[in-house]
């Protein structure tokens, strides 16, 4: 049976069965015609025939269409034209979408066709660790998107050995065929499954307890280079909507051209790209054409319009985070935020996923494992595993930490020796940094003191209490020693965020140091030309008195210039001491001081 789109109209399928497509043909432009026509399809034999639009399914194995020849040229047409529709109808469905998330299901079932409508945009070639060890033994293997898939459809090569404790599916990148796989597999929530397909920027770390699986959503602080670090800077306290579709199809979807990493092979898979025979859509609508009032194509030009609105200010808003990042370059501490998904199982399987094809990242827990004598190998402890990667988590951000105190010191130093705006620039940046760590990194405690004190109660709620199968009874997710290993992990925890609330007190008290020993400066200038004024004021006086074209003036026909200075130099004398003596007094008092201190070393000596 065709699947079908609940968004189109009458329920005509979008996305028809391969062998239907194969027995279609495409439907002419022209709505007034009603002729079937004909196309020319090459078997890979090489034996040309010529196949019509049968009422019922052919039982012959789908065939790739090939056009050659001038003769041919119609059908190609009209195949393109037939393509081109359900872009359009692709682009219309987008559109919907996006104005119609608000209310709508949670999760992603990967079993449904709108999962694969919503993220089958999702390609990338991912590099996969699988690691399974024991006490004894230990085998380690990496695969690429096909392999992996491969062997978790095959039910011997994704089974198991006996010696196998902990299984460990170690992620980078996040590809739609892998996901959707893994998610069949080993049954994993549809919430879940949206958390990892979902990019908010630095969304908060959490943990969800489900019945088959716990699930750890970490952000992972590391340093970085200049270019290393993300773009983005989506506030962590915007919520993005839990259904939020995929973005329309561009021109080079529509073009053909696909992401790095859509291989072929990945696209045959049940869980990757469908082919084009799949999504052509090419059936014969037997109803009459025209518009409704609810097709998405007559609706198109007011959600077009809308959607303009909405990304032209999008894009307005990260050519400005774009700006800002340029412009705080320079003292910044780079530092990348990624987040990193944990899945633990209760049959021992770990999977966690990181959003780059790479893992870097997680080196040192894989190079512990290579260790026989580890804590790790000898426990085979799956929620050992995990108590790992947030120890890995926490780790990298003392790292971070540590860079930050650096920095602090660097710029007190500066600050100290002489202030500059330039310095308070920088530490207005740091300050705001600081605070953006700190509320990325106080729920990862959070989380790590859930585990540790209420992992046992969570489960206990996940029990069914109508159930008639009598007490059950519960267990948590992670193992006794785990807890006491976290409990390390919490109180590192603890000093990393005491130390971010120094760091930015430090900060702000060194910006508003910098600000007063500005203004202390100004208010010495200004007392220095106070000063100055009150002392030559009497001088001033005097002039202006001597300087008088007065014809009988005694004081300057009867006497020299030495009668001025007679009375200029007492007035300047009593005028200085009465505004100075605070300071003659304070000198004063420094020079006894000093010389008491000289006195007393010539004793000691």
């Amino acid at each position: 049976m065709p699947r079908e789109n609940s968004i189109s109209d009458d329920g005509r399928s979008l996305t028809p069965d391969l062998p239907e497509v194969d027995d279609t043909v495409p439907q002419t432009l022209d709505p007034t015609r009603t002729e079937t026509p004909f196309i020319a399809v090459t078997k890979p034999s090489g034996i040309q025939t010529v196949a019509s639009a049968p009422d019922g399914i052919s039982t012959r194995p789908p065939v790739r269409p090939t056009f050659d020849g001038a003769a041919q040229s119609d059908p190609l047409n009209r195949f393109r034209a037939s393509v081109q529709k359900v872009i359009r109808l692709h682009r219309s469905t987008s559109i919907l979408d996006n104005r119609t998330d608000i209310g709508a299901e949670p999760g992603v079932d990967p079993r449904r066709e709108t999962a694969f409508l919503a993220y089958g945009h999702l390609r990338q070639n991912c590099l996969i660790e699988m690691v399974d060890y024991s006490a004894v033994r230990s085998s380690f293997g990496r695969m690429s998107n096909k392999t992996f898939i491969n062997m978790l459809q095959h039910e011997d090569a994704s089974k198991r050995e006996p010696w196998v404790k902990v299984r460990w599916i170690n992620i980078g990148g996040i590809s739609w065929d892998v996901m959707s796989a893994l998610a069949i597999k080993y049954s994993l929530h549809p919430l879940a499954l949206e958390d990892v397909l979902h990019q908010r920027g630095h969304a908060r770390s959490k943990a969800d307890y489900y019945n088959n699986h716990l699930f750890l959503r970490v952000l992972c602080h590391a340093l970085a280079q200049d270019t290393d670090v993300s773009s983005d800077t989506v506030d962590p306290d915007v919520e993005i909507p839990r259904s939020f579709s995929p973005e329309p199809m561009d021109d080079t979807d529509e073009n053909g051209v696909h992401a790095e990493g859509s291989e072929k092979d990945d696209e045959k898979t049940v869980y990757g790209t469908a082919s084009v025979k799949r999504l052509s859509g090419l059936r014969k609508d037997k109803k009459p054409y025209g518009r409704k009032v609810n097709d998405p194509e007559a609706q198109n030009g007011s959600f077009t319009r809308l959607m303009h609105r909405g990304s032209t200010a999008r894009v307005k808003r990260v050519q400005q985070e774009k700006t800002i990042d340029e412009l705080k370059k320079g003292e910044r501490v780079n530092v990348k935020i990624s987040p990193m998904h944990i899945f633990l199982l209760r049959d021992g399987t770990v999977i966690s996923i990181h959003p780059t094809p790479t893992l870097d990242y997680t080196a040192p827990i894989t190079n512990r494992l290579r260790t026989r004598d580890g804590m790790l190998r000898t426990t085979a402890d799956p929620s050992m595993l995990v108590e790992s990667l947030l120890d890995l988590v926490v780790d990298s951000a003392l790292q971070v930490v540590d860079e930050y105190h650096n920095k602090i010191l660097k710029l007190e130093h500066d600050i100290l020796l002489h202030p500059k705006m330039k310095t308070v620039r920088y530490l207005h940046i740091l300050s705001g940094d600081l605070i953006l760590h700190k509320r990325t990194l106080e729920p990862i405690k959070t989380v790590i003191y859930g585990l540790r004190r209420y992992d046992l109660d969570r489960c206990a709620a996940l029990v069914d209490s109508t159930s008639n199968e009598g007490p059950t009874k519960v267990q948590g997710y992670m193992s006794h020693k785990a807890k006491i290993y976290l409990a390390d992990v919490h109180d590192h925890m603890e000093h990393i965020l005491t130390s971010l609330d120094m760091f930015s007190s430090i900060s702000e008290n060194l910006i508003s140091f910098t600000f007063n020993m500005i203004s202390n400066d100004m208010n010495q200038v200004m007392r220095r030309l106070t000063l100055a004024t009150i002392i030559f004021l009497p001088l001033t006086l005097l002039t202006g008195y001597f300087g008088m074209n007065f014809d009988n003036m005694w004081s300057v026909h009867n006497n020299s210039d030495l009668f001025f200075w007679e009375i200029a130099i007492p007035s300047l004398i009593v005028v200085t001491a009465m505004f100075m003596w605070r300071d003659i007094v304070g000198a004063v008092h420094y020079i006894k001081k000093r010389w008491l201190v000289k006195q007393e070393i010539k004793l000691k000596n």
